[in-house]
């Protein structure tokens, strides 16, 4: 490794994952979404960007190339970013993607969870202008996670932890601290 650093971010449905990946990049942090090969792929088959399309390309995905789908097929990504500047993976989700991602970049693989309340979580999903989500699909596919892809662990492991239950100056002050400690 040239000393970059590969720091990714866990947390479940409307935790605040893309907020902290923004606030990396606003650092100069490169940002790898493992959702973009969900998006690309969902498009590809001519359908539209939600939860009832998104679900089943992310299963036929890690049952075609296994439960670390996204962390193999996002790695030339990653390693073609790192070669500019360190990088934020927005969205690890198993536990195979962690072991995966760790296994390869070692001590240069940092992992971050993003943890907020079901309540705050669901509220965030119902407002957002993609990808919005009711309460009962959050709690689905909050179920999924954590009972077909191993999240949890993930999130138990993390190097870091960011509480996102109150304000976004107390957010950017967390993650800005993290970023301190790395850089």
């Amino acid at each position: 490794m040239n000393g970059m650093k590969v720091v990714s971010i866990v947390g479940m449905a409307g935790a605040g994952k893309s907020e902290v990946a923004r606030l990396f990049r606003e650092k100069g942090f490169i940002t790898v979404r493992f959702g973009d090969i969900t998006d690309d792929e969902v498009k590809k088959r001519g359908l539209k960007l939600n939860e009832e399309n998104e679900r089943p390309v992310r299963e036929s995905l890690r049952k075609q190339y296994g439960m670390d789908a996204y962390a193999k097929l996002s790695l030339p990504r990653i390693d073609t970013a790192l070669k500019r500047s360190d990088v934020v993976v927005d969205g690890l989700y198993s536990w195979e993607e962690y072991t995966f991602l760790k296994e390869h970049y070692g001590g240069d693989f940092i992992l971050v969870a993003v943890w907020s309340s079901p309540e705050a979580r669901y509220t965030r999903l119902g407002k957002r202008s993609i990808r919005t989500m009711t309460s009962q699909e959050a709690a689905g596919r909050d179920r999924a996670e954590i009972e077909n892809l191993n999240k949890g662990g993930p999130i138990a492991l993390a190097d870091y932890t960011v509480l996102n239950d109150s304000s976004m100056a107390d957010l950017k002050a967390q993650v800005e601290g993290i970023i301190d400690k790395l850089t």
